[in-house]
């Protein structure tokens, strides 16, 4: 057991930081509402990972594998949900550019958050839920898992409880990856949060999401 937990911890470290949508989402959420946020965006992405786990062991996951119908339609649900994240940031982005310059009295509504960045409604939540959502309307994760963790749980060992410890191994890694891009991102705050430089990222986060969701839609449509 000692073995394969080393072993799968190797391979789910490298999957992990794998520029993907979780890691995009996340980024976007730390620039718009800041640290807490985040951090609860980061904790949506490994609770999808426990749901596909799941999934995985009660044979969900095979199905979808089995059917191209069930995986394309929830690759596409993924693919329009990452484009309207991706328009959000660049309606955000296009919003910047016209309040470049000035200067209005702070209200209520753009009170600083955490860290200086201003607070959303739905807050917490709301982040938890956009990280949950963006890693379960990815079908791909529950596919690797069908065809990874299989190959680390060994002969004997019960298939469940070692399903959800290797998938506990990847969250826990997801969750440090993601907390640690949260941390990067809040300490460069005060670059970050320039006008033009949060335009820019807007721009950046909105157009790679935009483009994550029209690849993955592209692909089912294949």
């Amino acid at each position: 057991m000692l073995t394969s937990l080393i072993g799968f911890t190797v391979v789910a470290a490298l999957l992990t930081v794998s520029p993907g949508p979780d890691f995009a989402v996340v980024l976007r959420t730390a620039l718009g509402s800041g640290r807490r946020a985040a951090l609860c965006a980061a904790l949506g992405v490994a609770a999808g990972c426990f749901v596909w786990g799941l999934a995985g062991a009660v044979g969900l996951t095979a199905m979808l594998a089995a059917s191209k119908a069930a995986y394309d339609a929830l690759r596409i649900a993924g693919a329009l949900y990452l484009v309207w994240l991706g328009v959000q940031a660049l309606r955000s982005a296009r919003a910047r550019r016209r309040t470049d310059g000035a200067a209005p009295a702070p209200d209520a509504a753009d009170a600083p958050g955490d860290g200086g960045a201003p607070a959303v409604p739905g807050g917490p939540w709301r982040a938890f839920r956009g990280g949950l959502l963006t890693n379960v309307l990815n079908p791909k994760v529950g596919v690797v898992y069908l065809s990874l963790l299989p190959q680390f749980i060994p002969h004997g060992a019960p298939v469940v409880a070692t399903t959800m410890l290797l998938v506990t191994v990847h969250a826990v890694l997801g969750v440090l990856w993601l907390g640690g891009v949260t941390l990067a991102v809040h300490r460069a705050r005060a670059v970050l949060q320039r006008p033009r430089v949060r335009r820019r990222l807007d721009q950046a986060t909105g157009g790679v999401l935009v483009a994550l969701g029209a690849a993955v839609g592209f692909e089912a449509a294949n």
